[in-house]
């Protein structure tokens, strides 16, 4: 198991440097599901499907694949995580030349941790439309190289900086990427990528800071919220079929509220659903009774500074496994946790369940934004890190590792419900 866990993490390493927004981790994704056989459909198309493996993207941020055993049943085992991570979103004309800096003109994107983010090595990834003629073209870049920084105040101009940093969002979060006046963010990608005009773009400063396994006990990355479930639910998804339908889904926009045409609180997954039922016959409402869908993000260990922050009977440490989330804004059930501790109990790794203090605000779930368009048994689970939102996280190193072992046996399970009982096959 040790050596799996090893190789299982050093790819996790890869894909925590590629994901540096949604559509590159999309790409990432889409790239690793064709060369597995999987076969893109379009929303845009007709669908013909039978059994076999699939996947559709959409606004080329969120993807949804499916795998449909021959001797399919009418139900689903749905996983969702989402790809995008807390950071900076460029604003439209964002070039100013000011103080003898050229400075981009940026917003916060997710609640994220200000001063995790100053002196930082920042890179810049996302989508921009190139305009040829008469025709827009889109295209996912990520520059790679290192274009922006983000200055802190020296202590010797900022006496309070230790004992009261209160970071002004407008003014000081501001990247610096250049001295010369004459000189822009179309200028920076030019230099790095071969494009004719840029008509528009979403693009994303991200962390471009290396990845680190630290005394072979903590990961130390970008991204790890929540691109480690994302890549434990990769991994355990591929060429996994069941009796079930099985259906991995990626959804971007969770860390501002979901609404957009691809978030989780969009009709992007019913509709997906309800399409492959309308393909193979079946009746949409009853295979949903049927069904079951885990939400898998990350959330908060107990700090070892900070025992206050932690709840009385259900705070983690690090490498505390799998956890079952049940708050009280979440979708977690009796029924749910226990299908969930039974897959666990029967790996026989570690699991707890988590709630967070009453004082303090928790997130809510990919799974708890779908379920406002379809009725589905539902879950929520996580892993326990440290320092969230912050550009650099931490995480145990067996963790996630967990939780692929998990959502592998899930997607394995058979189990069905009928009157008052669950039945495993």
């Amino acid at each position: 198991m040790v050596k799996k866990m090893e190789e299982f993490n050093q790819e996790l390493l890869d894909f925590l440097k590629k994901g540096t927004c949604a559509y590159t981790c999309i790409e990432d994704i889409k790239n690793t599901l064709l060369d597995n056989d999987y076969v893109e459909l379009k929303e845009s198309e007709d669908w013909d499907i039978q059994s076999g493996k699939y996947f559709v993207i959409r606004s080329d941020a969120s993807l949804i694949a499916f795998n449909i055993d021959k001797q399919f049943k009418e139900a689903f085992n749905i996983v969702c995580t989402h790809c995008d991570t807390p950071t900076f979103v460029i604003k439209p004309n964002p070039d100013y030349y000011e103080h003898g800096y050229l400075k981009l003109n940026i917003a916060p994107y997710g609640g994220i941790l200000n001063y995790g983010f100053m002196d930082r090595p920042l890179g810049i990834a996302g989508r921009i439309i190139i305009k040829d003629k008469k025709t827009l073209e889109k295209k996912i870049i990520d520059l790679k190289d290192t274009v922006a920084v983000i200055p802190s105040l020296a202590i010797h101009q900022n006496d309070s900086a230790n004992t009261n940093l209160d970071l002004n969002s407008q003014m000081d979060l501001t990247p610096i990427v250049s001295l010369r006046e004459n000189y822009n963010l179309e200028s920076l990608i030019k230099d790095k990528i071969e494009i004719e005009k840029l008509e528009d773009f979403d693009l994303y400063l991200y962390n471009n800071e290396e990845n680190y396994i630290i005394n072979n006990e903590f990961i130390l990355s970008p991204r790890i919220d929540n691109l480690t479930c994302t890549y434990a639910t990769l991994k355990a998804f591929l060429n996994n079929f069941n009796d079930k339908i099985n259906v991995f889904t990626v959804f971007n926009s969770e860390e501002i509220g979901s609404n957009t045409c691809e978030g989780a609180d969009s009709d992007f997954l019913v509709d997906t659903l309800k399409r492959i039922c309308n393909c193979l016959d079946m009746p949409s409402s009853q295979v949903f009774a049927n069904s079951f869908i885990v939400s898998a993000d990350n959330t908060h260990a107990r700090h070892p500074s900070h025992n206050e922050k932690a709840d009385y009977t259900n705070t983690p440490n690090l490498d505390g496994g799998l956890l079952i989330i049940k708050e009280t804004n979440g979708t977690t059930t009796s029924v749910t946790g226990a299908i969930f501790r039974m897959i666990c109990d029967k790996l026989k790794v570690k699991w707890s369940y988590y709630t967070s203090r009453n004082d303090l605000t928790s997130g809510a779930t990919q799974a708890g934004a779908s379920l406002k368009h379809l009725s589905i048994n539902s879950l929520d689970i996580g892993l326990p890190m440290l320092a969230m939102h912050s550009s650099m996280e931490l995480i145990g190193i067996q963790d996630t590792y967990i939780l692929y072992q998990v959502l592998e046996e899930f997607y394995q399970t058979k189990f069905y419900f009928k009157d008052t009982k669950i039945i495993f096959n």
